[in-house]
């Protein structure tokens, strides 16, 4: 079992078509380190972001094949769900209706993946931590602090959620629906009420297009949302939406120059 509790989001990566783009602008807008990692004939493997030394995220290569899918945007980022057991958990996803996408497979001695999707068709990758826990930080400027479910059912994916990986959910907002997603076990946070959310769950309503598939959403917390925005269109991003205000605080979604979406928040203080 690695250091984070079982069901908790502790990973995030991006699938592109440009590395040295991605780079550049997530290095620009989140501050950024990146160390790439070869094999040993020198060919590229994967990219691993740091902040102040400290694990943020991953960038890899987007397959060719996957690239080509008729509107396949030029960047995708993937949220992973840590796990005591991967193979047990995809047994219990498929028995509730989910689909395997990748199988499971070890990633050297750093640990063991996949990538399942939901009923709905929403997929994440789960990640069983052996050398490799995951990020180093959340819950600050350049980390990620929140992985959020937009879907059709929302009660068809509490249902397969629950028996997947045990969570618990909590109605925060009835119109539109949302439910934040509770662990049994307490995370480590600087607050008392909210130590075992994990995320969020949203109803998706006539301001997505009808043609947008369920997704899962990676949101990266800044310190100034609008000076992010800002940021981000002089690097060449995009805004998809916003920035609008909540209120846990200040939430943009945010495409970078190949097209991965993601989304930033400047958390709420308290009053």
């Amino acid at each position: 079992m690695g250091k984070y509790p079982h069901g908790l989001f502790t990973w995030a990566d991006l699938a592109s078509v440009d590395i040295d783009g991605a780079k550049a602008f997530y290095a620009g807008l989140l501050g950024w380190d990146a160390e790439d990692q070869f094999d040993p004939d020198g060919n590229f493997i994967y990219t691993m972001f740091s902040k102040d030394g400290k694990t943020t995220a991953g960038l890899g290569k987007m397959p060719d094949e996957l690239a080509a899918q008729p509107g396949m945007p030029g960047g995708l980022w993937s949220s992973y769900v840590n796990v005591d057991d991967a193979d047990s958990v995809i047994q219990k996803a498929t028995a509730n209706g989910g689909t395997v996408m990748m199988p499971a497979m070890d990633v050297m001695t750093s640990g063991r993946m996949a990538f399942l999707t939901d009923p709905s068709g929403a997929t994440f990758g789960i990640w069983q931590a052996r050398d490799f826990p995951g990020a180093g930080v959340f819950n600050e400027h350049g980390a990620m602090t929140w992985n959020e479910l937009a879907t059709r059912d929302v009660e068809g994916a509490r249902a397969f959620y629950e028996a997947t990986f045990g969570w618990g959910f909590e109605l925060m907002q009835e119109a539109p629906e949302y439910w934040g997603i509770m662990l049994d076990t307490k995370v480590e946070g600087d607050g008392d009420a909210d130590d075992n959310m994990n995320g969020g769950v949203m109803a998706m309503g006539e301001n997505f297009p009808p043609e947008m598939p369920p997704f899962w959403g990676v949101y990266f917390q800044v310190d100034d949302a609008a000076a992010s925005i800002a940021k981000a269109s002089e690097l060449g991003g995009s805004v998809a939406f916003g920035p609008m205000d909540t209120n846990a605080g200040v939430i943009a979604v945010l495409s970078d120059p190949q097209g991965g979406a993601f989304s930033v928040i400047q958390v709420a203080t308290a009053a």
